[in-house]
């Protein structure tokens, strides 16, 4: 397959290695990986806040990069982004966008998956040939979870890595507290929340915290540092990107 990747924001400025496992997972496996230069913000953010209008140039832009026929799939290693794109950006398109931008939209958004579905549902793959010997337990991010409903994909990737040690989170299902600028206008809450998710980690003695979205890690990440809990944070990506000949080299985890 013909697979275009998205970086997103958060794996453009400050987790690329998740951007770059993926290319190299996707490769690996036998794909062709496009990155067009062109992208840009998928303009979440924008629409998480109440700007529903403002994001219209970057939707166009989204649908214009990666509406390219010669894609097969579009992916990205983030199920926040994934779902403003199968789901936001036809709002916004609907309520301030032309045929145009409407049909373009609709087009990108059925090819357009988060990791884990591409890799189970598309290319019909749990056992990506990983190698991971620690200890490890999985986040399901609310997006990803509630919004892309990607169910237990992650896992069974997971279950088919080499060496690993895979425990399980209590009240997996909970929020972390991030939900982008949630954590700044409610940062009591937020925090209570994280505090929460941090006990159930710790729990668990996992040498790493894992999940597919970057943002949320970063969230619970900063906390496990703070607290000095010995546990890091990783991206999926980059637990199944990781083999005998090339293990993982932890430069971007939080400590």
């Amino acid at each position: 397959m013909r697979i275009g990747l998205f970086a997103t924001c958060l794996g453009d400025t400050l987790f690329p290695d998740a951007v770059r496992a993926t290319a190299l997972l996707l490769a690996r496996l036998g794909h062709e990986v496009v990155f067009p230069p062109e992208q840009t913000c998928c303009g979440q953010m924008h629409v998480n806040t109440g700007y529903q209008r403002e994001p219209v140039p970057l939707v166009r832009n989204f649908a214009d990069t990666f509406g390219d026929g010669s894609l097969d799939a579009v992916v990205m290693p983030s199920g926040s982004c994934a779902g403003s794109v199968r789901h936001q950006h036809e709002i916004v398109a609907e309520r301030y966008g032309d045929p145009a931008l409407r049909s373009a939209v609709a087009g990108v958004k059925a090819k357009t998956y988060e990791l884990s579905e591409l890799l189970v549902d598309v290319l019909g793959v749990t056992d990506v040939g990983a190698y991971f010997p620690h200890r490890v337990t999985y986040h399901p991010t609310c997006h990803s979870l509630r919004m892309l409903r990607v169910g237990d994909k992650p896992l069974r990737l997971l279950r088919a890595v080499e060496g690993i040690d895979l425990v399980e989170l209590g009240q997996a299902d909970s929020c972390c507290g991030f939900g982008g600028t949630f954590a700044l206008k409610n940062a009591g809450t937020s925090a209570a929340m994280l505090r929460d998710k941090m006990r159930h980690v710790t729990a668990t003695g996992a040498d790493v915290c894992t999940a597919g979205d970057s943002s949320c890690l970063m969230h619970i990440g900063g906390g496990l540092s703070r607290i000095k809990a010995g546990t890091r944070t990783l991206h999926l990506a980059q637990i199944l990107a990781a083999t005998r000949t090339a293990p993982y080299a932890p430069t971007e985890a939080v400590r």
